[in-house]
């Protein structure tokens, strides 16, 4: 088969969460154990870290991939889902995949695909850790795909496991309450092995559970704080106290929820280099500056053009929503535009009342098949109170209309879901 073919194949074999949602989700860790035993337990030839949160799991897991790389170490990255190209998910030192090797590994493969009755996900897993282990990494950096204790990717034993954050996000798959989201991330936790929590919320969960497994726990908070920060020459500068003393961070991902996900990565820095590792303050400051470049990632309040100022952004749920209109809030403009979509089983009933009245909206459609129509959108957003300046399917005419009636000086930001920031034509 050709690589195309594989996708193909892959998409019309397996269950795939971005197309059809929850009913792909296949909770537990049976299908995955079976396919460890098929490919050799990869899963136990490399050193990981472990990634769970409702938001910023993604961002910190390049952060950390990123500094690990510039430290001198081969480095795997787990992460999903992708924007452009199924090879996004598996990375190593920043290296997508070889579209070969995803061939090799189907064709080799392909005979117990049907009959490991796995989904998209598991058999993705098992792909990057069979990559990981046939490359040799020295650490892999594994993001969670939904809540943690149930993830196929929770078959590994790493030696450091890092929780973002708690917000409200599948709560038809992870619970209903933040409580019960927060014990399906603690589920990463295992026993004797360090968590660092990037975020306060919901501690006592995670107390108890680090207190079952006795693991050493971390909150990054109570070792660092920012003590100022600004946004200038596309870096986001941060002075920031922590045990070492006063460091200047440069971030290229400026975002202001970036505030949140760097705290836990310095805590996340100190317990690696107790674990043995060596990763100077140098070393992670270069790193910092430019994670896009060292590790590939995309859409994390990306500029895409000036005058009028065009930012896009993946955040999709109650909380990611809050940080990127917060970040909006503070960037200099005139009129602020949206360009939003959103998939259908989002609760627009908590998250389009987060969205500002005198904002002028542009509505669309992600191509995926989840995907809620843009005349349902009108139709709910008109009842918040949100009117359309202009509705279309496509994101790439939605954003030309706004760019061309847009002022030079107002601010547009496309996003509300992943898959309309993976429609864009120019996302790079």
């Amino acid at each position: 088969m050709t690589y195309q073919e594989t996708i193909d194949f892959l998409y019309q074999q397996l269950p795939v969460f971005h197309l059809i949602g929850k009913e792909a989700f296949k909770p537990g860790l049976a299908n995955t154990e079976a396919l460890m035993e098929l490919t050799g337990n990869p899963h136990r030839r490399f050193r990981a870290i472990h990634v769970a949160g409702t938001n910023g799991k993604g961002s910190t897991s390049h952060m950390l991939a990123s500094i690990l790389q510039e430290a001198g170490y081969k480095t795997g990255l787990y992460t999903s889902p992708h924007l452009k190209d199924f090879t996004e998910r598996i990375r190593i030192n920043g290296q997508p995949i070889e579209k070969q090797q995803v061939v090799s590994f189907v064709e080799t493969y392909r005979m117990y695909i049907q009959s490991i009755n796995a989904s998209f996900f598991e058999w993705t897993v098992a792909m990057a850790f069979h990559e990981f282990a046939r490359q040799e990494v020295d650490i892999a950096v594994v993001e969670v795909g939904m809540g943690g204790r149930l993830d196929s990717t929770n078959i590994i034993t790493p030696l450091l496991s890092v929780i973002t954050n708690i917000g409200w996000d599948h709560a038809d798959v992870l619970g209903d309450t933040l409580e019960k989201i927060a014990g399906e991330k603690a589920g990463i936790i295992k026993p004797g092995i360090p968590v660092v929590i990037s975020e306060h919320g919901e501690d006592d969960v995670f107390r108890k559970k680090a207190k079952e497994t006795g693991s050493p726990i971390f909150f990054a908070p109570d070792s660092y704080r920012v003590m100022s920060e600004e946004v200038n020459g596309g870096f986001r500068k941060m002075e920031i106290d922590g045990p070492h003393g006063a460091q200047t961070i440069e971030l290229d991902l400026t975002g202001s929820y970036q505030r949140k996900n760097v705290l836990g990565v310095l805590r996340a820095v100190d317990a690696l280099n107790d674990a043995g590792f060596e990763i100077s303050a140098n070393t992670q400051t270069s790193a910092l500056r430019q994670v896009v470049k060292l590790s590939g990632l995309k859409g994390r309040w990306q500029q895409l053009g000036t005058d009028p100022l065009v930012f896009c952004d993946t955040g999709h749920n109650e909380p990611g929503i809050r940080e990127v209109l917060e970040t909006a809030a503070s960037i200099s403009h005139r009129q602020l535009w949206l360009v939003l979509g959103f998939v259908k089983d989002k609760d627009l009933g908590k998250i389009l009342p987060l969205f500002p009245k005198d904002a002028k909206y542009v509505f669309c459609q992600p191509s995926t098949f989840r995907g809620l129509a843009v005349s349902d959108l009108v139709e709910k957003a008109g009842a918040a109170g949100l009117a359309a300046e202009f509705f279309t399917p496509d994101v790439n005419d939605a954003l030309r209309y706004a760019r061309e009636h847009a002022d030079p000086n107002d601010l547009i930001v496309v996003g509300g879901s992943t898959f309309v920031v993976a429609d864009l034509a120019e996302l790079e």
